[in-house]
Parts: C-alpha cells; structure tokens; sequence
C-alpha cells in the first residue's frame, strides 16, 4: 500500500502532500535535498514513517517527488509511478515547476487520484490519465458556462 505522496522543493517546503495511511506524518527527510545525485533513490524509512517503510523519491529541476510504502509494493515500479506522475504533469502543464503546483493545486489533486486512490495504484499510462484529466476540464468549462439566472429575468433590469 502506498502510504503517502509528496512533492517538496529543493528547501523541503511540501507543495504537494497525499497521506493514504492516517499513521504518517509530514515529516520529511531534510537530508534529502543533501544528497550526492550518484546515491540510491531508495531510503529506508522505518524511524521516520513508521515499520515496514520504505521510501523512494526522484528529483526533477527544483522539486523532489517522494512515495512512502510499504513491503506489498516493488521499489522499482514506484519509481515507474513517479516517472508517469510527472510525465503527466509534463503533458498537462507543458513541463511543470513549482509555481504550476502551487496555482493548480486541485489539478495536481485530480491527477493524483487517476493514478493513485486509497493508496492502491489505479492507472499506470500517463495517456489514460490524460484523457480523464480532459474531460474533467472539459465537464469544469461546461458548468462554468451555465448562468443560473434566465436570460428574461436578467434582462428585466435593462429595461
């Protein structure tokens, strides 16, 4: 199970967090801002989240996307999850940064809950996820056309 998702910049501020498991805290490794870019992205992380954790993250420009869970799921297909988090961000936000997830924020939300839900990873292709994020859009421009008020009644002032 997943337990949490997060996206910190290079200072550590979280921009981005997701807990799935009420136990975790938001409490991140500042050390891993620190880290030589030539180490592992896997890090125990059993004293910080708790046993049976683990924790991977990978680093893109000025933001640093980090998974914790635990032992049911595959180190590596994690870092495959990270991969297509971002290459969705990528698609949607024409190669993301830090202000797109601070401005879009319930974007970000959206898009996180195609590919992961409940700490159970829902959608692996980046293209799927894109197509549900469209019509969403889509649905969101549609409500945002409808006027509540009849055109008669708000007429009715002008005259």
């Amino acid at each position: 199970m997943i337990k949490a998702v997060m996206v910190m910049n290079t200072q550590g501020k979280p921009r981005l967090a997701k807990f799935y498991d009420y136990e975790v805290s938001l409490a991140l490794p500042s050390s891993l801002s620190s880290r030589a870019e030539n180490v592992s992205n896997f890090v125990e992380a059993d004293a910080i989240f708790g046993l049976d954790s683990r924790l991977v993250y990978k680093h893109y420009a000025t933001l640093y996307f980090v998974f914790v869970f635990d032992s049911s799921e595959n180190e590596l297909a994690m870092l495959d999850l990270i991969q297509v988090f971002v290459e969705t961000l990528d698609k949607c936000f024409k190669n993301v940064c830090e202000l797109d997830i601070v401005f879009n924020y319930g974007k970000m939300q959206t898009i996180l809950d195609e590919i992961v839900f409940g700490g159970q990873v829902l959608e692996t292709s980046s293209a799927e996820v894109m197509k549900v994020v469209e019509e969403i859009s889509k649905l969101e421009a549609a409500s945002n056309a409808i006027t509540f008020v009849p055109k008669t009644v708000s007429n009715w002032r002008g005259r």
